[in-house]
C-alpha cells in the first residue's frame, strides 16, 4: 500500500473516531499526572501511543503498583476514556479515567474502585538531558554508621543503627534523604532477609527493587529491576544471608545497574515514575528513598557521587 493511500485511510478512520490527526498527535506521548484524592496529591503516569491505524493504547502507573497496559484508549468528541483493572486497589470496580486536552495539559476525572470520582491533571514528561562525558564530584556517605543524620522517617520511625548497620526490623516507615540530587553514581550495600521486599527510589521517583529472588527468572518487579519498567538481563541476586551491592548510575533518564559485580541493566531509559514515587516532578532533583514499609531490610553503605556541571 502506498504511503499517501495509507495516510488517507488513517485520516478517514481518525475522523470516524471523532478527532483529527493533529488532536491524536497532541494526545500521544508520556504524561506526568497528579491525582487529587482525599486531600492528597497522588503522583501517577500515563503513556498514549498508536497501535495500527486507528487504535490508541498505552500504559498507566497509579500511585502504587507497577506499570499496567491499557488495551484501548477510546476517543470521541475530544474526550478520551480508558479503564484499568484492579491491581493492589481495594475490591470494587475497575478504575475508569476520562480526560481531554486543555492547552498543553490534560485534565480529567478518575472513578476509583469504590465508585468515587477524583480529579486529575497532567503535563508532558520533560526531556532529561544525557551527558556523554560526565564529570563527577566528591563521593559522600549519606549514612554515617551512627545515626539518621541527613535522613527523615516518613511516619513513626522503626529504623535502628547497630554496629554501623542501618536496619528496619519490621515493616514501617520509609526513609528519605534531606538532600536532593540530579545525576549521580550510587553505591549501596544491603542484606534482604528471606522473603522480604524493599527498594531504593532514585530522585524519589524510580524504584530499584531489592527482593529475595535468587534462582528466579529476571523480572522488572524482582531483584534489580526498575519496578514495572526495566527487566535485568539476568538474575544476579545472592542468598538472603549474604551482603549484596548495587552500583547505579543515573544521568537524565539513562540508568545502568551493576548488581553484585554483574551489569544487569545497561544504559537504558526509564520511561516514567514508578508506583510509590514521592512526586511526578521529573524535571527536578529529588532525594533518595529507602522502602521500609514492605518488610525487614539492612544497609551498611549508602554512598553517592554527584555529577558536576
Amino acid at each position: 500500500m502506498g504511503l499517501k493511500l495509507y495516510s488517507a485511510m488513517a485520516g478517514v478512520m481518525l475522523m470516524a473516531m471523532g478527532l483529527n490527526a493533529q488532536e491524536v498527535k497532541s494526545l500521544e506521548g508520556k504524561w506526568d499526572l497528579v491525582i487529587q484524592k482525599d486531600g492528597e496529591e497522588l503522583p501517577s503516569w500515563l503513556e498514549v501511543k498508536h497501535s495500527g491505524t486507528n487504535t490508541l493504547v498505552g500504559q498507566f502507573v497509579y500511585a502504587f503498583g507497577s506499570a499496567r497496559p491499557i488495551a484501548e484508549i477510546e476517543v470521541k468528541n475530544d474526550i478520551f476514556t480508558f479503564s484499568i483493572p484492579k491491581q493492589w486497589e481495594p475490591d470494587g470496580t475497575d478504575m475508569t479515567f476520562t480526560g481531554s486536552l486543555d492547552g498543553e495539559e490534560l485534565k480529567g476525572t478518575m472513578i476509583y474502585t469504590d465508585g468515587k470520582p477524583y480529579s486529575w491533571t497532567a503535563v508532558r514528561t520533560p526531556k532529561l538531558e544525557y551527558v556523554e562525558k560526565a564529570k563527577w564530584g566528591k563521593t559522600k556517605d549519606l549514612f554515617n554508621g551512627k545515626d539518621l543524620n541527613g535522613w527523615k522517617a516518613m511516619g513513626e520511625n522503626q529504623w535502628v543503627i547497630e554496629d554501623g548497620v542501618l536496619s528496619s526490623p519490621k515493616s514501617g516507615a520509609n526513609l528519605v534523604t534531606e538532600e536532593k540530587f540530579k545525576d549521580f553514581k550510587l553505591h549501596v550495600e544491603f542484606k534482604v532477609p528471606p522473603g522480604s521486599n524493599s527498594g531504593v527510589y532514585l530522585r524519589g521517583r524510580y524504584e530499584v527493587q531489592i527482593t529475595d529472588d535468587k534462582g528466579s527468572d529476571p523480572s522488572s518487579v524482582l531483584f534489580g529491576g526498575i519496578y514495572g519498567f526495566l527487566t535485568p538481563n539476568e538474575m544476579a541476586a545472592n542468598d538472603a544471608s549474604e551482603w549484596q551491592e548495587y552500583d547505579i548510575t543515573l544521568i537524565g533518564r539513562r540508568v545502568t545497574i551493576v548488581a553484585n559485580g554483574k551489569t544487569i541493566i545497561n544504559d537504558q531509559n526509564i520511561p516514567g515514575i514508578t508506583g510509590g514515587a514521592l512526586d511526578s516532578n521529573e524535571g527536578e532533583p529529588g532525594p533518595f528513598l529507602i522502602q521500609g514499609d514492605h518488610g525487614p531490610i539492612k544497609f551498611r553503605k549508602f554512598e553517592v557521587t554527584p555529577r558536576i556541571e
